[in-house]
């Protein structure tokens, strides 16, 4: 079971069909927390524990992740800490809750979820939507992909009133041949890149229906400038090889046991199914991308092939 750490101040709301709330906890970190009793589904905090850790695995940029506790008295004592259902509303849940790590301190750190095309292009992990891409596929998230930007910042780590750095996967370094894939744009300016995590989880596995209703066009990020790289199946690699090689049964479960039970109603037999079907999309990846590549879209225009 993940470690769990104590909500100790509600910072604001943040925006979002799930009503999440940024919370101050008392490891020093900031997390955006969703509730149990989270307007779209229990399963979505089970979706994210799940998603993240499994796309972590695959070395993708994900937020560290914790389950935060949130008391009684908290919630009591912090007027905003509700969930809006039409016209009426209700104090969010006690217990545990699932916690997003906030990349840096909210009030020093500038984050953004939309670049212009020029600076989109030249983010340091630019790579990362390609293998998100394919988490996508794999975990049929029926939510539109959505990823934050900012920049590391260049100070040393601060006092212990500040979060700790978050344990996630480093971006792969420019080599000469990633490089050449990936190249900055001409006359890109000299600033630090920006970095892109991958955000928001709780649509995988189709939110609280925990199936895979498959259609070409889900999965892919809305601004198909980040496939322009994308020649064939091989772009997709490693991220590929990492799903089908590498999530074995034994990872899936292992994974899985880091959920706890009452976000997916202590139905253990529910969770082992769902596991099962993951398991078994592995062989499915390719023709799901192939799909993705035949439609009226066409999201990959350098792949030139049309014939799966």
């Amino acid at each position: 079971m993940a470690r769990m750490n104590l909500a100790v101040e509600h910072v604001r709301r943040m925006r979002g069909g799930a009503q999440s709330h940024l919370m101050r906890c008392d490891d020093g970190g900031y997390y955006i927390v969703k509730f149990q009793n989270n307007p779209q589904h229990l399963r979505i905090l089970a979706n994210e524990m799940l998603a993240t850790r499994l796309a972590a695995r695959m070395g993708l940029r994900v937020p560290h992740i914790e389950v935060v506790e949130v008391r009684p008295e908290l919630i009591a004592y912090s007027a905003d800490l509700v969930v809006q259902f039409g016209l009426g509303r209700k104090p969010c849940a006690a217990g545990k809750q699932f916690g997003s790590q906030f990349p840096g301190h909210p009030a020093r750190m500038a984050v953004h979820d939309f670049l212009p095309d020029e600076e989109l292009t030249g983010v340091r992990n630019f790579a990362d939507f390609l293998g998100i891409f394919v988490f996508d596929k794999w975990t049929c998230n029926t939510n539109g992909r959505q990823a934050i930007f900012y920049r590391d910042p260049d100070e040393a780590p601060g006092p212990a009133s500040e979060p700790a750095p978050s344990p996630i996967p480093a971006p792969p370094a420019r080599t000469d041949a990633y490089a050449a894939l990936y190249p900055a744009p001409s006359g890109a300016a000299t600033a630090e890149p920006y970095t892109a995590m991958m955000i928001d989880h709780g649509f995988c596995f189709n939110a609280g229906e925990w199936d895979f209703p498959d259609a070409p066009l889900r999965g892919l990020y809305a601004r198909h400038r980040v496939y322009r790289n994308v020649q064939g199946m091989e772009s997709f690699e490693p991220w590929l090889g990492r799903v089908e090689k590498q999530m074995t049964e034994a990872v899936l479960g292992e994974e899985a046991g880091h959920i706890p039970p009452e976000w997916y109603g202590d139905d253990w037999n529910a969770l082992e199914r769902l596991i099962e079907r993951l398991y078994a999309r592995r062989t499915r990846l390719r023709e799901l991308i192939i799909s993705a590549r035949n439609s009226g879209r066409d999201p990959f225009p350098n792949w030139k092939v049309r014939h799966a």
